[in-house]
């Protein structure tokens, strides 16, 4: 998408952090965005920003449960009575419970996965047909995270499903090439939102082995919210991270990365990959043969990326 001028955004988790900064960006560069969510007090708090500077007209909130397929089927009926044909889905909704895989339940498993991954899968089934039909071309983004491209920190199931997420967005890329529909996986590292306090979203009927990591996540948010402002911490602000996801869209970038700092991480795993290639001849008829089946061997989509230059430019949101 090279204009997004008058387009309609669709973003789930929509209505504080990450998404909200989407929001605000997308507003200020003239879109319509549907802001969708599963905390009320956040869609009340987000609607008022917009109100105080009289872009009202140009959002719509409602309240989703990413997992209830029922529920997102309506409420995209219903972007589409308010706003007309949605162009850009974020499937942006997620969850930032962490911990060690040898501790998680059953229950850890099915609420992160329903979640994470159910809930982009419910994104893509619920709009992608839609978008595909009125062939004006669109975009998606999948938020992933660094820990979607290599193992950081100690959280296993959230690792898992990052991962998901990427392969998804790389998997869509491809399949729409030619649909002039882009995909991106979106990559960011740490950003000032509510996310250390997502595992209170847990619904009652779900057990963990998660506690005493959740009681220390809420320590440690508290400690960055009493710490000095994004420019000079960890964490970057949401509404600079929707001005790296909005060029991204423009750039039609495959990978939306915010962080330069993680290159690192990211060259060791590539590394390590190609070192664990067996040091052997090559088995020719065996190369000729792999070399007819479609992408098997080499995907086209990996050398379309480019590297952005600098921060993008200030949308004017704050």
């Amino acid at each position: 998408m090279r204009d997004v001028q008058g387009k309609v955004a669709f973003i789930t988790g929509g209505a504080s952090g990450i998404g909200l900064g989407m929001a605000k960006v997308f507003v200020q560069s003239g879109m319509k965005v549907i802001i969708a969510d599963i905390r009320a007090d956040h869609i009340e708090s987000a609607l008022g920003y917009f109100a105080a500077r009289d872009q009202s007209k140009s959002v719509h909130a409602l309240r989703l449960d990413v997992t209830d397929r029922a529920a997102y089927a309506r409420a995209a009926d219903e972007s589409e009575r308010v706003f007309g044909k949605v162009h850009v889905l974020c499937n942006n909704a997620g969850l930032g419970i962490t911990g060690p895989i040898k501790n998680a339940t059953y229950d850890d498993w099915d609420w992160l996965t329903g979640v994470m991954l159910g809930g982009v899968i419910n994104g893509v089934q619920s709009f992608l047909p839609r978008i595909r039909a009125h062939g004006e071309g669109g975009h998606i983004v999948n938020t992933a995270s660094m820990s979607g491209v290599f193992a950081s920190g100690d959280a296993g199931i959230y690792i898992t499903l990052k991962f998901a997420v990427v392969g998804m967005a790389e998997a869509l890329r491809w399949e729409l090439m030619s649909e002039n529909i882009g995909v991106s996986a979106f990559l960011p590292g740490g950003v000032r939102t509510n996310i250390f306090w997502s595992h209170q979203l847990r619904p009652p009927r779900y057990t963990t082995g998660y506690a005493e990591q959740d009681k220390r996540r809420e320590e440690f948010g508290e400690r960055l919210r009493q710490g000095p402002p994004a420019g000079g911490g960890i964490t970057m602000e949401p509404v600079e991270v929707g001005e790296r996801v909005l060029r991204g869209i423009l750039r039609n970038d495959l990978y939306i990365i915010t962080h330069p700092e993680f290159r690192e991480g990211i060259q060791a795993r590539n590394d390590a990959l190609l070192r664990a290639i067996p040091a052997e001849p090559l088995n020719e008829e065996r190369l000729k043969l792999l070399r007819t089946w479609g992408t098997l061997l080499h995907n086209p989509i990996y050398a379309e990326q480019t590297t952005p230059k600098g921060p993008p430019p200030r949308s004017g949101a704050g």
